[in-house]
């Protein structure tokens, strides 16, 4: 193993500038946690997907035999961040050979697998011995799709981290982020935070858009659905561990 080729595999961030990345802050802060459970909660083009599949990469060259699972909740936007993941691939020269390739799949030979799903938990479910879990847009993922994959984790202790923008006050990213407890490494990276956006930019966005929608894409904050009758707040308010069953306790079966 060349010089290079052993210091990247001890430092994921000397492996993201081997392929041409030099990471913000908080992408070097991620890139060496040692987490299993991550959570990043980013402004559009904050760099989450980069540092993302830059994990994913990392992990089959220099945890092998691993298996990286990729989804989104369309099966475009999981091609978006394998196509970033293969690109980087690319620029280091195939440091370990490839045994195929294909839009949706790259194996290597050191025995890894890289695999792009569609956000259908019917079609993820079935792989073990994962070594890495990426779910970008996870704000709009289904539950079920995370019921899915999560148990794909239980025996190989792989890693899991879920990338999102906020979309509402729902669903499993949001419960995570608020109520997933310690045991999720959290990072939060609104566009204020990146110095790749500019202010002028954000400046003129803030005037087109509603406030609702600029705070949601630009400043990670999680509003209630637009649509929806009840606030989530409303909701929270109408629930009660105390209630009695009218009818006493049901048993099934």
């Amino acid at each position: 193993m060349l010089l290079d080729d052993f210091v990247a595999a001890l430092d994921p961030v000397a492996f993201a500038r081997r392929v041409g990345i030099e990471p913000d802050a908080w992408q070097r802060d991620l890139l060496r946690s040692n987490a299993e459970r991550m959570l990043l909660l980013c402004s559009r083009q904050a760099g989450k997907s980069t540092v993302a599949a830059l994990l994913g990469l990392h992990t089959a060259l220099y945890h092998a035999p691993a298996l990286v699972l990729l989804a989104c909740p369309a099966l475009r936007q999981a091609q978006e961040i394998f196509k970033s993941l293969v690109g980087f691939y690319g620029k280091l020269g195939q440091t370990v050979p490839t045994e195929s390739e294909s839009a949706l799949k790259l194996e290597l030979t050191n025995g890894s697998r890289l695999l792009a799903l569609p956000g259908v938990a019917q079609t993820t479910r079935g792989y073990g011995n994962v070594g890495l879990v990426i779910l970008d847009e996870a704000a709009q993922i289904d539950d079920a799709l995370y019921d899915a994959l999560a148990p794909s984790l239980a025996v190989s202790r792989g890693r899991i981290i879920l990338l999102s923008t906020p979309f509402g006050r729902r669903g499993i990213f949001h419960r995570l982020w608020t109520e997933g407890g310690t045991q999720w490494y959290r990072v939060k990276v609104t566009a204020a935070d990146c110095p790749r956006i500019p202010a002028a930019f954000l400046e003129e966005q803030r005037a087109i858009m509603p406030s609702w929608s600029y705070e949601q894409e630009f400043g990670c904050v999680f509003h209630d659905d637009q649509l929806s009758a009840f606030t989530f707040a409303d909701v929270q308010a109408a629930l009660s561990a105390d209630v009695v069953p009218l009818f006493g306790e049901v048993v099934c079966g």
